[in-house]
């Protein structure tokens, strides 16, 4: 027999009986939409952290206190980050250009009668320089501020639109802890960064911080979140190598480190491996429903060749070979399939960038996710098909026709 003609009679008996036809697509599409939206969604995640990332600036390197594995192990920061370590990082590491300590700490703070639970930052001028922020509106601490511990402070856009709504919130006076603090200064838009709004914060200077907010936690200094620092030009490497070197006669460390140096490609390869993971864990789990959809094709498919017996024992009476029936059965399951899954595309591609549109990721579809799930479909209508197809092609006609 002619494929063409195969493949017509095949649409034929599949426009024949639409409702089944269709239901039998329907896992196959939910298979295909599933896998192309999850691997677009796990995509745009790595990609927006990569933007995140740039935006820190080229040659951006963290230091943070304790060890990976203490990091790993506990809820509780260590205290082994001390503000006399950044200023020798500042002063004695010739390949790092400017240092931002930093000392975090959520607090509730209030303007007249409005409230805010946000992030408190205590930093130093260089912040700025090393964290690639502008300020909008008025300044940012200055030397003064930090030998004075002075009570000022900058908001985030985020907060200052939360707490003046459309008044100048340039002078007025904002509370933290009973202690009153004049705002000098706005923040320019930033955006999230690992899932914190930059732009919901209030900076004061580190002084201040630890004087008359959080207190002095240690005996050997003002105890920091983390260190920020910005390399020179392609001096990266050697500024991670120098830091540790550097950290490691400060604290006198003869086994295991009590701090962490990452630069912004380690930070970003780690984020990228966890999303990798993350989104074939997604697309595997999504692959599911493509199995499951298979064996709804080879389902339905016996139970056409159930009812389909009387014309099976007729075509093969009048000349039929076991190939031609075989072809056509599997011809049934392939455009079941391949139908169920460009239209599964479509509906994946839509909810991706649907997804970009609605969120910040900046979803995209990839066209290998597509290829391959396209053509796991087709496969799986191809091999759930076999089964039934064969069972059709070995029937005896003359048992069929009795059979009917």
């Amino acid at each position: 027999m002619d494929i063409f003609e195969s493949v017509k009679m095949s649409m034929a008996t599949l426009v024949a009986n639409k409702l089944r036809s269709s239901l039998t697509m329907l896992g196959i599409i939910i298979g295909n939409a599933s896998v192309i939206a999850m691997v677009g969604i796990g995509q745009g995640a790595q990609k927006l952290a990569a933007e995140q990332f740039e935006a820190l600036g080229p040659n951006v390197l963290f230091v943070v206190p304790g060890s990976r594995e203490t990091q790993n192990t506990t809820f509780d920061i260590p205290k082994t980050l001390v503000l006399a370590d950044a200023y020798a990082i500042a002063t004695q590491v010739p390949s790092v250009k400017e240092v931002a300590p930093q000392l975090q700490n959520r607090q509730l703070v209030n303007y007249r009668n409005r409230n805010a639970m946000t992030l408190i930052v205590g930093t130093t001028p260089e912040f700025l320089a090393v964290r690639s922020f502008d300020v909008a509106q008025g300044r940012f601490i200055n030397e003064l501020d930090i030998k004075r511990s002075a009570p000022v402070t900058i908001l985030g856009s985020d907060l200052a639109e939360r707490l003046f709504e459309r008044q100048d919130p340039i002078g007025e006076q904002v509370r933290i802890k009973d202690v009153t603090f004049q705002v000098v200064g706005v923040m320019q838009p930033k955006g999230a960064f690992m899932g914190t709004n930059q732009d919901d914060a209030l900076y004061i200077p580190i002084t201040t911080m630890s004087n008359r907010i959080v207190g002095r936690t240690s005996p050997y200094g003002v105890t920091l979140t983390f260190i920020s620092a910005s390399a020179d030009e392609n001096e990266t490497s050697a500024a991670k190598f120098q830091i540790a070197n550097l950290l490691r006669l400060r604290h006198k460390i003869v086994n295991e480190d009590d701090f962490t140096v990452d630069t912004q490609k380690d930070i970003l390869s780690i984020v990228n491996t966890i999303t990798g993971a993350l989104t074939i864990m997604l697309a595997a789990i999504a692959g599911i429903s493509l199995l499951v959809g298979g064996i709804g094709v080879m389902n339905i498919m016996l139970v056409s060749v159930t009812e389909r017996t009387q014309e099976i024992g007729l075509r093969k009476a009048l000349g039929a070979t076991q190939q031609d029936i075989l072809i056509q059965f599997l011809i049934e399951a392939v455009i079941l399939s391949a139908i169920g899954g460009l239209a599964g595309t479509l509906v994946g591609v839509g909810g991706v960038t649907l997804v970009g549109m609605l969120t910040p990721l900046s979803a995209g579809v990839s066209p290998i996710a597509v290829f391959l799930a396209v053509s796991v479909s087709g496969g799986i209508g191809l091999f759930f098909g076999v089964v039934p197809a064969r069972r059709a092609a070995r029937l005896d006609p003359i048992v069929a026709l009795r059979t009917a």
